[in-house]
């Protein structure tokens, strides 16, 4: 099973409420876009000791991103503005 790794700055979108992300490279977008569902991709989502089941959703603009919740970022001391290292694979 493939593992991928997305490195990049932790963002949140602009509206209250707004969710914690990390961008997702197009290249792995394209690699993947055939498992898609709806849009969704599922995965096992990995940064530091933490793992967790989570989908790659669609930015809007042909790329994707993993959602990042409060839990984790709280469990990892995760930051908006930071820099995080994400590990993930393709769940069954």
């Amino acid at each position: 099973m493939d593992i991928y790794e997305v490195a990049g700055e932790v963002n949140i979108f602009p509206q209250k409420g707004g969710w914690v992300y990390i961008r997702v490279p197009i290249e792995i977008t394209e690699r993947l876009i055939h498992m898609a569902q709806r849009g969704l991709i599922p995965i096992r989502a990995t940064v530091g000791m933490t793992s967790w089941d989570t989908s790659l959703l669609p930015m809007g603009d042909g790329t994707h991103f993993i959602p990042l919740n409060a839990k984790v970022r709280k469990k990892e001391g995760i930051e908006t503005g930071g820099n995080l290292t994400v590990s993930f694979r393709i769940r069954d």
